[in-house]
């Protein structure tokens, strides 16, 4: 029964962190993310990253992007698509020329420093999800742009990756033509689905004489978009943004919403922010203090000027670019699954993986506070040139 009680102390400490964030002006997320740092082997070593928290946390990620897509305007995501594609590639070129600039200062081989590169260019926009929502700005032109970045920059950076390791890794071949492929096939396949299929299946079994029928088919629909994600080589939080973009299409919308939102909030999400902090470990970290200040530096301010260039140049204002950069920021989950792979493809040196792992964590924690106040800026010059 030691999973329950590591289950009650994470979702204590997360609620009392969170709160303790909030009261000093910071996003709650970073109180949440701390706890991870505080309970995890980086200090107490009460709860590690077994797993039973990598599941959960899965659950968690899952539930968060699906409910992004539940409020996210699709008018609004068709409008800023130029927007999107600007960010995504201004996001992955900048933070790419970064990575390898730092391994290359470092002394790293090309084939290292080509892969931390990568490793770099990925964004996790997770987190940046729930600090968008705490501020009520999901839905805006900035929130919309950052989530349409995000699955073109996962799609991008996945077949960079799938290149290097084709090339440069020691696995097996890969086909990009079979890569991009899959890529074009998940679209096709979320996009008929959510078109012709979600709708029908969800007003057919709503009316089922079970409990919550609507709920338990909004989940199916959500986890079977993540997992086809996942067959094809997405990232399953894309999956389960599409599920969501779906579900609010159809009338069950504001249900849906209503039910999922307890459920994601009471368990699952908090164990994913807190896990993000149990990858803290620091062994080995004082020797490579350098390298992480570094590598942090330019991980940071490559992605903010990334993507806050993609975004001037299709129409957003100074504050609002640089609003969009940091909703980009944090690369989360995605670049620790990258990292992982990585090291098994002997892509990434192994006494430097507690580093990259560190320095990924730190860009985590970083985006909160950064978009936080980068929104409230954007929030007080609008309302000065419109004279209030």
């Amino acid at each position: 029964m030691q999973f329950v009680w590591y289950l009650a102390l994470i979702i204590i400490c997360t609620k009392i962190a969170g709160h303790m964030s909030a009261r000093i002006g910071q996003p709650a997320v970073l109180g949440k993310l701390m706890v991870g740092i505080v309970l995890g082997p980086a200090v107490l070593g009460w709860i590690d990253h077994n797993e039973f928290v990598h599941y959960i946390s899965e659950i968690g990620v899952l539930l968060l992007m699906f409910i992004a897509g539940l409020e996210t305007d699709l008018e609004q995501l068709k409008k800023n698509w130029k927007s999107a594609v600007a960010v995504a590639v201004g996001g992955i070129i900048l933070p790419f020329i970064g990575g390898y600039g730092v391994a290359e200062l470092f002394g790293f081989s090309v084939n290292y420093a080509l892969f931390m590169g990568i490793l770099f260019s990925a964004t996790s926009v997770s987190i940046s999800v729930q600090v968008l929502k705490d501020m009520d700005r999901l839905g805006s032109r900035e929130g919309t742009t950052i989530l349409g970045a995000a699955v073109v920059d996962d799609i991008l950076v996945v077949i960079l990756l799938a290149f290097m390791m084709s090339f440069l890794g020691s696995g097996q071949e890969v086909s990009l033509g079979l890569l991009i492929g899959k890529k074009v096939l998940f679209f096709i396949g979320v996009v008929m689905a959510g078109w012709f299929i979600v709708p029908r299946v969800m007003n057919k079994l709503s009316g089922l004489k079970v409990t919550e029928p609507v709920i338990s088919m909004a989940l199916v629909v959500c986890f079977g978009f993540s997992y086809f994600a996942d067959w094809l080589g997405m990232a399953g939080i894309i999956g389960a943004f599409a599920a969501g973009i779906a579900i609010s299409q159809t009338g069950l919308k504001h249900t849906v919403e209503q039910k999922v939102e307890p459920i994601a909030y009471s368990i699952f999400v908090p164990v994913f922010f807190a896990s993000i902090g149990l990858h803290v470990s620091f062994q080995g970290v004082p020797q490579q203090i350098g390298f992480i200040v570094v590598l942090t530096i330019a991980a940071v301010l490559t992605k903010l000027l990334g993507g806050a260039i993609g975004a001037r140049i299709t129409g957003f204002s100074n504050l609002s670019s640089f609003a969009v950069g940091a909703g980009m920021v944090s690369r989360g989950e995605v670049a620790l699954i990258i990292a992982s792979t990585g090291l098994q493809a002997g892509l990434l040196l192994p006494e430097y993986f507690t580093s990259v792992v560190m320095v990924v964590i730190l860009t985590t924690l970083i985006a909160p506070p950064l978009l936080k106040i980068l929104f409230q800026g954007h929030a007080v010059n609008s309302s000065k040139e419109i004279g209030l």
